[in-house]
């Protein structure tokens, strides 16, 4: 699945703020509340689009059709 552009709810422009996040959670292991504060993501329906994101392409790209 891929980050909307925008938040389905409110409508702010979240889709650019998605790399970031990953890297910063995921990689440098910082804590989620300290990265959206730091990326001004204040609203709770754009916490839920990052945090209900799953990442699925590479698991999809395996079954690709012959």
């Amino acid at each position: 699945m891929i980050i909307p552009v925008r938040c389905v709810s409110c409508g702010k422009p979240i889709g650019h703020l998605w790399e970031e996040f990953k890297d910063r959670t995921e990689n440098n292991g910082e804590d989620g509340n300290k990265v959206f504060d730091e990326l001004g993501i204040e609203r709770y329906c754009c916490k839920s689009v990052f945090l209900g994101q799953v990442d699925n392409l590479e698991l999809i790209n395996k079954f690709k059709k012959s």
